[in-house]
């Protein structure tokens, strides 16, 4: 890779969340020399594309850095020579995430953009859209890295590296980054100070914390987590986790914020319900926060990214995404928590499948670093997750019904049995603009 005039293509250019990225290519430009970044979108994006697009142009232009920002709806143009793809695109907007969360609460289950049918979903609709991106790399940028921040980033990377046949991707979360800032403020230890290491799969991991004498401190933090809930200094959100103290605490480990989804179901259920009732579903509260920040990045004197972008969830995205572009383009052996080939490094789960686990990032990739075995009580959840997530992934790239319909089945926030099928062919026919694979299977379902 040349050291000069890196490009980058970051596909769904038009996204909220592009100043984000922006923002951070600009603080690391004195390491990361970006000549192009190239925004691409869709045709029915091309308008937000537009708005982010001018506002990326007005940031770059007030940092005084010498790169030229294109947008565009033509993919190829964009690909073409690329050093670094970054990927951000939800298939469907977000219309096709209210879908995911209202038809299951209909049903009495959990509705949530990545877990249950609404993760499945959206991957189902997902895989074979990164999939083409895949096959326009091989013809148009065969030596680039694929850095995908797109939901769900675990099973994405999976279906990349298996029937995509591209071993140079790297899925990234925030969800981690979070989760150390969160870690430190109730060890009140600065965060360089401690060492964490992260195992298991996207939004379904578990990490221990050592500080920089090889001390321990996961149950230290874990105590301090929920004795500081609810007070004055507390952290937010940490009350509405919904765990049982006793049972985190013997887990020896410090859960991933979504397995309230799986240790609180019927807690998070209700939630969900009542939130659906009042403020909205998720989807439904986001889109409002949407609509404010595009009005927002229509200002022609903002050049820089607004405060009201946190509200959106994708807080320490730059964090992510640039510094694992960074670590690679400069060799620099940085540790970070990433998606990608387990290659041995957790005993549990296949050798060839996507992990989330810390890693050490450079020229070459991500390194996983070795964890091992997790204990019977993460395990077994670990295990049934990932295979749900490989059933998952093959209906999406195939367009199999049956592994569609075991997923569900296998699925812990799906209740089994007719209702599953019952709901499967529903989000089936809601979505069936974006799911070409189950074209013969649905027009089935629509002369039933």
């Amino acid at each position: 890779m040349s050291k000069k005039g890196i490009k980058i293509v970051t596909i769904g250019g038009g996204s909220s969340y592009t100043p984000e990225l922006v923002e951070g290519f600009i603080k690391r430009f004195a390491e990361l020399p970006i000549s192009e970044l190239w925004l691409v979108d869709i045709e029915a994006g091309k308008e937000k594309l537009e708005i982010v697009g001018a506002m990326a142009k007005r940031m770059v232009a007030a940092a005084g850095v010498d790169c030229k920002v294109y947008l565009t709806i033509d993919r190829e143009e964009a690909l073409k020579d690329a050093d670094f793809v970054t990927t951000q695109f939800r298939v469907g907007r977000l219309p096709a995430r209210i879908l995911d969360e209202k038809i299951p609460l209909s049903h009495g289950m959990i509705g949530q953009e990545t877990n249950g049918a609404g993760g499945m979903f959206k991957a189902l609709r997902t895989v074979p859209v990164i999939l083409a991106i895949v096959e326009d790399m091989k013809r148009l940028c065969p030596d680039a890295w694929l850095i995908n921040f797109t939901n769900p980033a675990g099973m994405i990377t999976q279906a990349v590296l298996t029937y995509g046949n591209w071993k140079k991707v790297i899925g990234l979360c925030n969800v981690p980054i979070g989760a150390m800032k969160m870690d430190a403020k109730a060890l009140g230890t600065p965060e360089d100070q401690l060492r964490f290491q992260f195992a298991g799969i996207n939004h379904l991991h578990w990490h221990t914390i050592k500080d920089n004498k090889g001390k321990d401190r996961t149950q230290e933090a874990i105590n301090n987590m929920f004795a500081m809930a609810g007070t004055e200094s507390g952290i937010a959100n940490l009350k509405e986790l919904r765990f049982l103290p006793e049972q985190v605490k013997d887990l020896g480990m410090i859960p991933c914020g979504y397995h309230r989804y799986y240790y609180m179901t019927e807690q998070m259920l209700a939630l969900e319900i009542e939130e659906a009732k009042t403020v909205g579903t998720r989807g439904e509260v986001v889109q409002k926060l949407e609509d404010s920040l595009f009005e927002l990045y229509k200002d022609p004197n903002l050049s820089h990214k607004p405060e009201e972008l946190s509200k959106r969830g994708g807080t320490h995205y730059s964090d992510a995404a640039c510094e694992v572009i960074n670590s690679i383009y400069n060799n620099k052996g940085t540790t970070m928590v990433v998606s990608t080939e387990n290659k041995g490094c957790i005993d549990d789960v296949p050798y060839n499948s996507a992990v989330e686990v810390s890693a050490i990032i450079d020229a070459a990739g991500a390194h996983p670093i070795n964890f091992g075995s997790f204990p019977a009580s993460e395990r077994g959840l670990l295990q049934v997750m990932k295979a749900m997530e490989e059933l998952t992934i093959e209906a999406g790239a195939t367009g199999n019904y049956g592994k569609a319909l075991q997923a569900f089945t296998m699925n812990p926030l799906v209740v089994s049995g007719d209702i599953a099928q019952t709901l499967l062919d529903e989000m089936l026919i809601a979505h069936a603009a974006y799911l070409p694979q189950f074209a013969d299977k649905i027009a089935m379902l629509k002369n039933k």
